[in-house]
């Protein structure tokens, strides 16, 4: 399947740490914030975040996944369902108060910033890491894009042991995409959220920190 351009991408946060990424006018990776001592809500598997700190990035710039923010390429994640079921110990929110900040590959290269990207969730021992774009190809894109679709992605994630294209599937849904130390909030083209309500709850801190980013409904994107 042909890759799509433009390659959009997902972040999701809780709006609690919105304020706070407002006023920074970025986003920072994990051990940035460590070093800044910055509070922010944790909607993260602390095992996984253990194997995060200490996987080595095998590519230019090198460090480790923490030293990256992490992106999807596509929104209503394993992760957020995670959420959304109370399947994250020490994580009290559910997908209503989570948001999807979303650009694209392009966006970022146009930047300048330094980059990776796996063809699989980065914590599994299996994944590969790439920097070149042209090994965007090692990616399944199918398992992303093919029917039934919602807003252009697959409704479905799961694996299916009875279907050798689907054994691998969710952990192909959460290939990353992943931006060293930092990304600009202005790189954003859209926040999207679960109803009308959170919008404008959002909307009210953006406001206030003088951002301007369309902040848009998107219920294909939330389970």
């Amino acid at each position: 399947m042909p890759i799509r351009k433009p390659l959009r991408i997902f972040h999701i946060t809780a709006i609690c740490n919105l304020a706070s990424i407002a006023e920074a006018k970025r986003l920072y990776a994990n051990t940035v914030l460590q070093k800044k001592k910055m509070k922010y809500g944790n909607i993260a598997y602390q095992g996984a975040q253990g194997k995060r700190a200490a996987k080595i990035v095998a590519r230019p710039p090198g460090g480790v996944i923490h030293d990256y923010v992490p992106f999807y390429f596509a929104p209503r994640s394993p992760m957020l369902m995670a959420i959304n079921e109370g399947r994250v110990n020490g994580c009290e929110y559910r997908q209503t108060d989570i948001v999807h900040l979303a650009t694209t590959v392009e966006a970022v290269v146009e930047k300048g910033l330094d980059f990776v990207f796996y063809d699989c969730n980065a914590t599994l021992d299996y994944a590969n890491c790439y920097s070149n774009l042209r090994d965007l190809d090692k990616i399944d894109w199918g398992l992303f894009h093919e029917a039934p679709r919602l807003d252009g992605y697959c409704q479905f994630w799961f694996n299916d042991p009875n279907n050798p294209k689907r054994i691998r599937r969710m952990e192909t849904r959460q290939a990353e995409f992943l931006v060293h130390k930092a990304i600009p909030l202005d790189l954003m083209d859209c926040v999207g959220v679960y109803s009308n309500a959170k919008a404008a709850e959002v909307k009210e801190i953006l406001d206030e920190a003088d951002i301007n980013i369309p902040v848009e409904v998107k219920k294909a994107w939330y389970y």
